[in-house]
């Protein structure tokens, strides 16, 4: 069993990685311990976005039901799930399908690393096969980071694999952290009528954010009657029959709330328990040290995605994967850019940013100008009885770079590509806005946004 490429793991860093190196007349082989596509689309962005589609469209039908005669709305849990998993088996299958087209050999089982380039396959504990290979990336993903006291009882205190295939609808549940994954599912089980209570350890929620998102956030939340506990942190955990108690320490006082469950959403580690010390291989922190080639300190053995410091994102894993793949072949492929990486949270309303937030703008030492512009102004979003939220635009005063763009609102996941690409052709204002706008559009957002921090401002 010898190869040109062995890839661990089948997630978007993994199954890119095998299908450009097939692309490029390598000899490539895959391995993964469960289902093909990994975390991300057999436990993470797929299936969530399945039951997010599931949950607006239900918030939709609740808002118009005087408009469409609806009397009656009956919600079936077990259906929403159920079509997520349906999503995710024809994503599977599409995954194997092009390992196929591209001639890729699918290895199922657990990978261990041995030196001399081998890899030891285990099923079930057992060893089955070794395998060769002159050049192996490391894609293996990430897992659910979990606090002690939060291991205690893992049907009633659940990770997000848990979240995603509940048998029934909770009626109270805790989430602690307010991540991406907090913020999805605090809007998605609060639609299906469970009672949410989000705690976060920093002052605002989605504390990565720019101030002004996490402020916008926080108020819709609370108006739809998700509950949020900020500077706050679980002090202690009971377990009853029906479920658990909590108690909460809060800027103001200690407070205890029984729920049914309790979502664990503070984030991922990586997953690197695949034999690294055996080889060699330098970590740092948890992570998987790298070049700006996605090289280990061991020759012929690289890393890409979540096991190497950086976002932990899908669309970031795929391009390490493709530029890994590459600069083995020589090919010299673009540096990724890490300032201009897109970042989306799919509750409602969606959240969309790339590069700096204001504060971090100031702290690096920027005189800047800032443009906002509500959706409530433009026409599409009245149209489309969607009219909560912003984009907020930050420029460089001096040479006047993009610096960075944050939106809050409908759709907001689709309108942040042009930022994106704006940013890497070194747009200024100039361009930006001698570029026309379909009216009406939601994209005219940035562009209303734009003439505000230049004092051009029509609409307000």
């Amino acid at each position: 069993m010898n190869f040109d490429v062995i890839v661990l793991g089948s997630g978007p860093g993994g199954y890119v990685a095998s299908i450009r190196a097939a692309q490029l007349g390598m000899k490539t082989a895959i391995v993964e311990r469960e289902s093909l596509g990994g975390i991300c689309l057999n436990w993470g962005c797929i299936p969530t976005k399945s039951i997010l589609n599931s949950a607006k469209t239900l918030q939709e039908i609740k808002k118009n039901k005087k408009l469409f005669g609806i009397h009656q709305i009956k919600v079936d849990f077990s259906q929403i799930i159920f079509k997520s998993r349906n999503v995710v088996d024809k994503m599977r299958k599409r995954i194997s399908f092009l390992m196929k087209k591209n001639g890729i050999h699918v290895i199922n089982g657990e990978a261990k690393l041995k030196k001399g380039k081998k890899i030891e396959i285990f099923r079930n504990k057992k060893k089955m096969e070794e395998c060769y290979a002159s050049h192996i990336i490391i894609a293996t993903g990430g897992k659910p980071k979990i606090e002690e006291k939060f291991q205690q009882n893992e049907k009633k205190i659940i990770g997000y694999r848990e979240a995603l295939s509940l048998s029934r609808l909770p009626r109270k549940m805790i989430i602690i952290g307010s991540g991406s994954i907090g913020l999805e599912f605090s809007y998605f089980y609060h639609s299906m009528g469970t009672e949410v209570i989000l705690i976060e350890l920093c002052p605002k929620l989605f504390p990565s954010g720019d101030e002004e998102i996490s402020d916008q956030l926080k108020s819709t939340f609370d108006k739809v009657g998700i509950k949020s506990y900020v500077s706050s942190f679980i002090k202690r955990i009971d377990y009853t029959e029906k479920g658990i108690v909590v108690n909460i320490k809060t800027p103001k006082k200690d407070i205890t709330i029984e729920a049914e469950i309790a979502l664990s959403a503070i984030g991922t580690i990586p997953n690197i328990n695949i034999g690294l010390e055996e080889i060699g291989i330098q970590t740092k922190g948890g992570f998987i040290v790298v070049d700006e080639k996605y090289r280990t300190n061991i020759e012929g053995y690289y890393a890409v995605g979540d096991v190497i410091e950086g976002p932990s994102l899908a669309h970031v894993a795929s391009h390490e994967a493709i530029s890994c793949i590459e600069n083995i072949k020589g090919l010299n492929p673009q540096r990724i850019d890490y300032d201009n990486i897109p970042k989306c949270i799919y509750c409602s309303p969606e959240i969309a940013s790339v590069g700096y937030t204001e504060k971090q703008a100031k702290e690096k030492g920027y005189q800047i100008k800032v443009g906002k512009f509500p959706f409530h102004a433009i026409g599409k979003a009245i149209c489309d009885e969607n009219t909560e939220g912003f984009v907020k635009v930050i420029f460089d005063e001096k040479y006047d770079e993009w610096l960075g763009c944050h939106m809050i609102g409908n759709n907001v996941s689709d309108l942040i590509s042009e930022v994106v690409v704006a940013r890497k052709l070194e747009s200024t204002n100039y361009e930006i806005m001698g570029s026309v706008h379909p009216h009406p559009s939601l994209s005219e957002s940035i562009l209303e946004s734009i003439f505000h921090a230049y004092g051009k401002s029509i609409h307000l």
